[in-house]
């Protein structure tokens, strides 16, 4: 019944209504410049709602198109999501070569129209070892950097593949052959040469499923102090734009009312303390 309403032209203004006066609150307060995403719980999402693999992925695509809308809506300027893992090539054929068609799907569509990246001025980097990628998928990358190189008002970086292991190899690689002596390399050098170097410091790296790691993302950037974790309990497809708002709004709330904190704060919602 719900889902039907929810195909109201009507119902639909006002839920789009609702968020973008929210998102106006938020945008007024404290908003962290930088976001980070570990998107998990596709396949579980699949699983429990008798779907097969792909259509889990499929909805966790969807999910970050929605959530990012929300992102940037509320001011915040990057967004960083990790898409996929140089591990995640050990599951099996069938599924990596189905997030390849996925992921090669996906930015057509975005070099095709654009559309989400002209109405948020977003510029698309991709991060990671791009030579693990097949061709086809590396050029249609490349098409959506291309595309969006001079977009300026928000960035959305996508990890694909990635690992910090992998990252931190690399900056020590370019540190290396830029010729610097070692008493020169200190760990403002590292983080300039790391695939993030140049952009806002992480402020929020948000989880879902309620699983307690970080999974090898963007390990440099959470050593920062002042960059708050989110654990949350649903599924990456069931992360809804609501539950972003809210964590953005708890997040500014905090910085306002207790200023920045001297310790890493990692939050766990309320269902996950209760499981």
């Amino acid at each position: 019944m719900a889902d039907w309403i929810s195909t109201f032209p009507l119902t639909q203004h006002i839920t789009e209504f609702t968020k973008n006066q929210i998102c106006r609150v938020i945008s007024a307060g404290p908003v962290p410049k930088h976001v980070g995403f570990i998107m998990d719980g596709n396949r579980r999402y699949a699983k429990q709602n008798h779907m097969e693999m792909k259509e889990g992925h499929s909805a966790g695509f969807e999910s970050m198109a929605k959530v990012l809308e929300t992102c940037y809506d509320c001011g915040v300027e990057v967004a960083t999501v990790f898409a996929f893992s140089i591990e995640n090539f050990n599951r099996s054929r069938y599924e990596v070569e189905w997030l390849m068609e996925l992921g090669k799907a996906k930015f057509k569509q975005v070099v095709g129209n654009g559309e989400l990246c002209e109405r948020y001025g977003i510029k698309i980097r991709v991060l990671g070892n791009l030579d693990l990628l097949p061709k086809d998928l590396w050029k249609v990358l490349k098409d959506a950097e291309e595309l969006t190189k001079n977009n300026t008002r928000a960035i959305l970086n996508v990890c694909w593949p990635y690992t910090s292991r992998d990252d931190m190899t690399h900056a020590v690689r370019k540190v290396v052959t830029k010729g610097y002596p070692p008493d020169a390399i200190t760990e403002h050098l590292v983080a300039e040469n790391l695939y993030t170097g140049g952009l806002p410091k992480l402020d929020l790296l948000i989880r879902t499923s309620a699983v307690y790691r970080l999974s090898d993302f963007m390990l440099w950037e959470c050593i920062d102090l002042d960059c708050d974790i989110e654990i949350v309990s649903v599924l990456w497809p069931e992360f809804s734009p609501a539950r972003m708002a809210w964590i953005l709004l708890k997040w500014g709330f905090g910085r306002t009312y207790y200023g920045h904190r001297m310790a890493k704060l990692i939050n766990i919602d309320d269902h996950t303390k209760q499981t």
